[in-house]
């Protein structure tokens, strides 16, 4: 952030959109009014979620996730995507390693495709974290859902027609209930084959989502736990298809990733945030 303002990229995997700000080589900038006031899709720019570039040790990326609502996200899958495919762009690297509140993760570029390997789940009720004891695999909710964690929370719900779920309705509903401590993303799924899912996302901090990348990742671990599909899955989220392979060392993810502009914060924008 300089007195000419602060400069930032608007960029999407799958119409799960980001604003990224690159502090590399600087302090950190994002404040929880700054990314509220980023996330406003009339006052600002409009995301699901921020992403903060920052340096890590060792030629490493480490990266920093704000929701809309100014609150912390402990991963972010197509966020990631998005800034391993940014930096491995400009460097010509085939390999990254990103740290993040989740862990250290790699990227990899493979057949002009970028895959992130976003960790083993968890699935041990206090991590993922629940309030009290529970089965993850079968939460004593309404629906019977599935809780599996990613770096953050995910309520995963398995119906006939996702598309008829009252996801506005629901969504909230689900990430204030009292067994999510620090609230959770929610996915809607339905099975469309032994390989390929629909999945509607209500995200924790932001709201309805076109895409989520850890929430297809948790969604994939959830259908194999059910025995719905095998461990390479394709999820039609509303913004385009995601692909996730859980192999033994972590769940990859992989999908579309789009930059669309460039832009500069107005001093006077942010001065009016101080």
């Amino acid at each position: 952030m300089t007195r000419h303002g602060l400069s930032f990229l608007k960029m999407h995997g799958a119409g799960n959109d980001f604003v990224l700000v690159d502090s590399r080589g600087g302090p950190a900038v994002t404040t929880a009014s700054l990314a509220r006031a980023l996330g406003d899709r009339h006052r600002g720019v409009g995301f699901d979620q921020l992403a903060e570039l920052r340096d890590a040790e060792g030629g490493a990326l480490r990266l920093e996730f704000w929701n809309a609502d100014g609150s912390r996200a402990g991963a972010c899958g197509n966020a990631t995507r998005c800034a391993a495919a940014l930096v491995m762009g400009e460097t010509g690297a085939e390999e990254l390693d990103i740290l993040t509140a989740r862990g250290r993760l790699r990227a990899e570029l493979r057949d002009r495709a970028i895959w992130v390997n976003m960790g083993e789940p968890i699935t041990d009720w206090q991590a993922i974290p629940l309030a009290r004891a529970a089965d993850p695999m079968h939460l004593p909710l309404p629906g019977d859902p599935v809780a599996v964690g990613m770096g953050n929370p995910h309520c995963v719900f398995f119906v006939d027609d996702a598309d008829a779920v009252p996801v506005a309705e629901r969504g909230p509903q689900v990430e204030r209930d009292p067994l999510f401590p620090e609230g959770t993303n929610v996915e809607f799924v339905s099975p469309l084959g032994p390989d390929r899912l629909r999945m509607r996302v209500w995200e924790r901090g932001t709201g309805i989502t076109l895409a989520c990348g850890s929430g297809a990742c948790a969604v994939a671990v959830a259908a194999r736990g059910r025995g719905l599909t095998g461990r390479q899955v394709t999820i039609a989220a509303d913004g385009g298809d995601l692909r996730v392979d859980w192999r033994d060392d972590g769940v990859w993810l992989t999908g579309p990733v789009t930059t669309v502009f460039e832009g500069r914060l107005d001093p006077a924008f942010l001065a009016a945030l101080s």
